[in-house]
């Protein structure tokens, strides 16, 4: 018989007072709204904050939140948090107040930058007090050697913030290079790490909490390794959505610090009825079950299988996740069905 939901189960947005979501490959992809994202936000912010909290640092907070409440949210920029926000409280500490700042990125870090009272130089050549770097489609070959003339010395040279580290990033035409491959060039080049201010680390998280104010805030994220991580250490609740970067595979892979708190497949789900994961036992086949409504995947020695598939394929990745997590060992040890990756 069909698992039918009762009452008695919470959705993922009781006791939320403030939810925080990642933009790209949550929101939207490239210029277009993801399905059922936006309906689903509005809904959400029905007694609650929705804030925004993206590492891309091309644009500025009033861009996109423009660009937001074109695809029909109601939002404005005090709504939405950037990484350039945050690398600017990081950049504060480091320099004083009016230092001339080597910047490579676009609109959005020139923003945050020359707002927080500081001078914006491209040349190594003006001996800027420190380098903040961030993405924009237009940073090449030159952007990068004149971070890399500015910070030579080592670990001894000038602070050097970047705003971010994603390897990739979610566009309309697929997946494309992120500002982490830029920040990996420039460290290549001079042999030293930037301090980082977006996502998963803590500034941006620190930044939104100071901003909204919220006691039980939920974060939303399409990425295990700076979405979820970052809400992870922040003391955040996490939810996954599989619309952006990290799919079934990734999320069975998880080690502990990734694991998201819920997962979801789309953004409907944060208004349904959350499944509990049931586990059960028996003592003389050894065999772990692990339930989640009618999808049933069972744990036997090193071996992972699919029992059950049930009515829905996200049950099988929540019942999956819940196995290998469980089990105590790393996935590479173990014997998975391959179902449990579709």
């Amino acid at each position: 018989m069909p698992f039918r939901r009762t009452k008695t189960e919470p959705t993922p947005l009781d006791g939320v007072d403030l939810v925080l979501a990642d933009l790209d490959g949550v929101v939207y992809k490239g210029p277009h709204a993801i399905p059922h994202a936006v309906e689903s936000l509005e809904r959400a912010a029905d007694g609650r904050r929705v804030g925004y909290l993206t590492n891309n640092a091309s644009r500025t907070a009033a861009s996109v939140a423009g660009h937001l409440a074109e695809l029909g949210l109601s939002v404005t920029a005090d709504d939405v948090v950037t990484s350039p926000q945050a690398a600017v409280v990081l950049l504060a500490d480091l320099v004083p107040a009016g230092s001339r700042i080597l910047v490579v990125g676009g609109d959005g870090l020139v923003d945050e930058v020359e707002k927080a009272g500081f001078a914006v130089t491209r040349s190594a050549l003006d001996e800027p007090a420190a380098v903040i770097q961030g993405f924009a489609p237009h940073v090449g070959w030159t952007d990068l050697a004149e971070a890399s003339f500015a910070l030579a010395g080592g670990d001894d040279g000038i602070p050097w913030v970047a705003t971010n580290t994603d390897w990739s990033i979610p566009v309309e035409r697929g997946i494309a290079p992120g500002n982490g491959t830029l920040v990996s060039a420039v460290h290549s080049a001079v042999g030293r790490l930037p301090v980082v201010a977006g996502k998963p680390e803590l500034a941006i998280f620190e930044a939104a909490t100071r901003r909204f104010g919220a006691s039980s805030p939920l974060f939303i994220g399409d990425r295990l390794d700076t979405d979820i991580l970052g809400a992870n250490r922040a003391g955040m609740r996490s939810a996954l959505v599989l619309t952006g970067i990290d799919q079934a595979k990734q999320v069975l892979a998880a080690d502990a610090s990734m694991r998201p708190t819920i997962i979801l497949g789309d953004l409907r789900e944060l208004h349904e009825p959350y499944p509990a994961t049931v586990e059960s036992s028996s003592r003389r086949s050894g065999v772990r079950r692990f339930t989640v409504r009618d999808a049933v995947v069972e744990l036997e020695g090193r071996e992972v299988r699919l029992a059950e598939r049930g009515d829905a394929e996200v049950d099988v990745l929540r019942a999956g996740a819940a196995a290998i997590w469980g089990s105590g060992a790393a996935i590479y040890a173990l014997e998975v069905d391959e179902h449990l990756y579709a």
